[in-house]
């Protein structure tokens, strides 16, 4: 029975256990409801990984990349990708929240909100540098982790031959945390199916009625983000079919469609770059942990422009073109600004209704049904880290060509 089972391709058995979840949510709520711890072990399985496995991932990498100015060409090509793709997504979600009439029809309850302190410029580079490492690698706090990471890196290509014991030892521990995160994505259907019956059962598809063009609206913008900005840089400057490039990412895409975490759904990008696209670990190390850190285009750029026109609506006020600007300006800032901070998104969303002058209780309106909407946030987002290690690794000869030539070819048994 076990052998049948994983003889099923790994994307079909995530798929299965997404849609079964799902319909126990819509036909049986009530148990649907309490099969959410078997999500949350999933959840707390992968997070045990992410802080080991990026410590030692990013270490390694820029320890096995000892030439100083390939690595800077890499940082710089890859975080200006980033920020391009974050600017395009915000005139996306700007031009399907302008076209499309997203103020709601009817009366919304208003959801459970927190205005949270938004930390200035100053704050930010502040929370950057950790004052205690093993701190931040104990509360899994990402953005500090990578940077002490780097700059152990570097360290340790500056002492030479006198660290490489340490050099050595990390590298080890990379492989060790690579081969764990393998057996913990064995669980990925069955935290797949209990967060997605616990996901339907618990919000129920009345509580999307009265905000359906709102979520709609995110959907469909961040669907044609995907295919079209995605699909083109896949194309033009990865040189790969769009469609084999959506087919191979699938089951990461599902897993962070699923889990509504960047970080949460590293280890399954980490294995399809790598071991399907082709993309050496080295590279696939340092872009993913820095694209879940400050690569928003679904929270950052699409998400803010959208809600903020929304509020606009809902209270009534006339959005100029020069608010449009600000808001592109403050959303692609914001996605690298506010990295690291807990519930980036909605801090995200606070900066650019600041900049633009809406209130911000309107945050209110949307907070009851942000689960539903982060859940394709945290898709495009894993998407855009896939696909720019995809760019830049083959412009840099960071992919292995004869892995990724044998993607296309058929499958022999």
């Amino acid at each position: 029975m076990f052998s049948r089972w994983f003889a099923i391709p790994f994307w079909q058995r995530v798929l299965g256990a997404f849609i079964a979840g799902a319909l126990i949510g819509v036909f049986a709520s009530d148990f649907a409801v309490q099969l959410k711890p078997l999500g949350t072990l999933f959840i707390n399985a992968i997070m045990m990984l992410v802080a080991p496995l990026i410590f030692c991932a990013i270490v390694t990498a820029i320890t096995d990349m000892q030439d100083t100015q390939r690595m800077g060409r890499l940082g710089v090509k890859t975080i200006g990708l980033f920020l391009l793709t974050a600017v395009i997504a915000s005139v996306i979600g700007l031009s399907v929240g302008s076209l499309l009439d997203i103020s709601p029809t009817a009366t919304i309850s208003q959801g459970d909100y927190e205005q949270k302190n938004v930390p200035g410029v100053a704050q930010v580079l502040l929370n950057m540098v950790p004052t205690n490492p093993f701190r931040a690698l104990s509360e899994g706090n990402i953005l500090q982790i990578v940077v002490f990471a780097a700059l152990v890196g570097v360290a340790i290509n500056k002492v030479g031959s006198t660290a490489a014991p340490l050099q050595k030892t990390l590298k080890s521990g990379a492989e060790v945390m690579y081969k764990i995160t393998k057996m913990v994505l064995e669980l990925t259907p069955l935290g797949v199916f209990g967060l997605m019956a616990w996901v339907v059962g618990y919000y129920g598809l009345e509580s999307l009625l009265p905000l359906a063009s709102f979520v709609g609206a995110i959907y469909l913008a961040c669907l044609l983000h995907i295919i079209f900005v995605y699909g083109s840089f896949v194309k033009f400057a990865g040189g790969i079919s769009p469609w084999l490039f959506f087919k191979t990412v699938f089951e990461a895409q599902l897993i962070a469609y699923t889990t509504c975490s960047s970080f949460g759904s590293l280890p399954a990008a980490h294995k399809v770059v790598t071991e399907k696209l082709g993309v050496s670990k080295d590279y696939a190390s340092f872009v993913l942990p820095l694209g879940a850190t400050i690569n928003m285009d679904g929270c950052g750029g699409i998400y803010p422009a959208i809600a903020a026109i929304f509020i606009a609506q809902l209270y009534g006020i006339d959005l100029s073109v020069l608010d449009y600007m600000i808001i592109t300006a403050t959303a692609t800032l914001a996605s690298v600004g506010t990295a690291g901070v807990p519930g980036t998104a909605m801090v995200m969303l606070t900066v650019t209704l600041n900049a633009v002058g809406l209130p911000l209780e309107g945050i209110a309106f949307i907070a009851a049904i942000d689960r539903i909407i982060d859940m394709m946030r945290t898709a495009t987002n894993v998407t855009g880290d896939m696909m720019v290690a995809l760019v830049v690794g083959r412009s840099e000869q960071q992919v292995d060509e004869e892995v990724l030539a044998a993607l296309g070819k058929p499958q022999t048994a």
